[in-house]
């Protein structure tokens, strides 16, 4: 998964060293001049010295931070901070109910500030296919990582099918959410549609 705007790492928090900071002002820097151009002339006709150009940078700068075109918008701290989450959740909570407090709880930190940026990334995962299959295997090392957390907190092992589906289940509920919400115009909380995507899983999928 990804954020759009500037990332965790970035939000107030322990003051960083200059040097990080830098780093950090750099990587939004190449991400606002990419979003601007892809915005305004496409992303298949937005090149990577353009992007360089805008942001005040050099190509191999931009290499330097996202290894691909396709990085700038895929890369995120969204899997650290949802992992956080998830092991604070208490001990004996469900399974479910642990997984949908911490994909909801991180996805409000990192939507909460719902900027044009953050809009951008998702119209471009839907309506470009290689960010969209990119998008896909970003999720599948998603899955990974709940699982890992999942078997922990259950006592199951992290391959154990229904560990799987479960934890694949709530990020695909979370990324058609998110997509209904893109197609629907972008109006109101990305963060409802969330809701009521969960609740079609807590609910056992019936319609």
């Amino acid at each position: 998964m990804a954020s759009a705007q500037t990332s965790p790492a970035a939000k107030p928090g322990p003051r960083l060293g200059l040097r990080e900071r830098k780093k950090i002002q750099t990587r939004q820097a190449i991400r606002s001049a990419a979003y601007r151009l892809f915005e305004e002339q496409g992303y298949d006709a937005t090149p990577v010295d353009q992007i360089a150009d805008a942001a005040d940078v050099s190509p191999s700068t931009v290499f330097r931070y996202f290894p691909t075109k396709e990085d700038i918008v895929l890369t995120d701290e969204y899997d650290p901070l949802l992992e956080s989450v998830l092991r604070g959740r208490p001990a004996d909570e469900p399974p479910l109910t642990a997984v949908r407090h911490a994909v909801v709880d991180g996805l409000r930190h990192i939507l909460g500030d719902d900027t044009p940026e953050m809009r951008v990334r998702m119209r471009l995962i839907r309506d470009v296919p290689a960010l969209r299959a990119r998008s896909g295997e970003g999720m599948a090392e998603s899955v990974g990582m709940i699982c890992g957390v999942l078997a922990e907190r259950t006592g199951r092992r992290a391959d154990d099918i229904e560990v799987r589906v479960v934890t694949a289940a709530v990020l695909a509920a979370m990324q058609e959410a998110l997509m209904v919400w893109v197609d629907g115009g972008q109006k109101d909380d990305p963060l409802a549609y969330l809701g009521r995507a969960l609740d079609v899983l807590e609910r056992g999928l019936t319609l």
